[in-house]
Formats: structure tokens, C-alpha cells, sequence
């Protein structure tokens, strides 16, 4: 039965432009909000209203996903993407810092503030800063 579903649905969404970037990030704000509106319960205007937009934006994320217009689905995810870019960035480097310390700490740079990975577990060593040479002692 759960495959005769999948079929069906899979037959559905043929030629439909389905899930992005955007529709993921629109679907996941308009849960938050939905939440939120739970807690302003007690302010009648504020919580309708929070809730409304909520509902608003799970609407217009489905109207995305579902939608033939594949050719203006995919303008409106790259404007996103576009606009998003940088702060996609920021989390991914801040990502991959995290993972880096797990194995190596990283220090900077007394002279300019360069970043440097060092690994861990060599004891006190004197780091020299390949971006202006300046030198200093750190445990690692």
C-alpha cells in the first residue's frame, strides 16, 4: 500500500518543479513562526497574526513546489541563492573551523590576526605567522 502511494505520488510531481533551497528555508521559517505563534497566545492580535503569516508561508511553499513553472521557480531559488550567498559562507568556514578543532587549535596572530592551525598534543612551541613572520609561544 505505502508503495502504491509513492507511485502515485511520484506520478504526481512529474513535470512539477518540487523541493529547493528556497522552498526548504521558506517552509522551515514559517514552522518557526507557527511555533511562535503558540507562545504569544496570550496577546490575541500578535499571535493571529504571526500564526497567519506562518500559514501564509507554508502555502506559498507548496504553491513553489507544485508548481509547472519550472523556468521561474528556478529564477526565484537562484535570487535566493544569490542573495544568501554570503551568509551560506559564513556558516560553512564557521563549520569547518569546528571540524578543524577536533585535531588542531587555531590561534591568531598577535601582529595581524591571521588565522593559524596548529596541531594538538605538541606541547609549548613558538608559532611563527606565515603572513607577517611575527613569532609567539602557545601551548598546544
Amino acid at each position: 500500500m505505502l508503495d502504491n502511494l509513492r507511485e502515485k505520488f511520484a506520478r504526481f510531481m512529474v513535470g512539477r518543479y518540487g523541493a529547493d533551497q528556497l522552498s526548504r528555508f521558506t517552509l522551515i521559517a514559517s514552522l518557526v513562526l507557527i511555533i511562535l505563534s503558540m507562545f504569544f497566545g496570550g496577546v490575541p492580535v500578535l499571535g493571529s497574526l504571526i500564526n497567519m503569516l506562518g500559514l501564509f508561508g507554508v502555502v506559498i511553499t507548496y504553491y513553489r513546489m507544485f508548481s509547472r513553472n519550472i523556468q521561474k521557480r528556478y529564477e526565484e531559488n537562484q535570487k535566493y541563492l544569490e542573495y544568501s550567498r554570503k551568509v551560506r559562507e559564513r556558516i560553512g568556514r564557521e563549520q569547518y573551523l569546528m571540524e578543524q578543532r577536533k585535531t588542531n587549535h587555531i590561534y591568531s596572530c598577535p601582529g595581524c590576526g591571521q588565522k593559524i592551525r596548529v596541531p594538538k598534543g605538541k606541547g609549548r612551541i613558538e608559532i611563527s605567522c606565515p603572513k607577517c613572520h611575527t613569532k609567539f609561544i602557545k601551548n598546544s
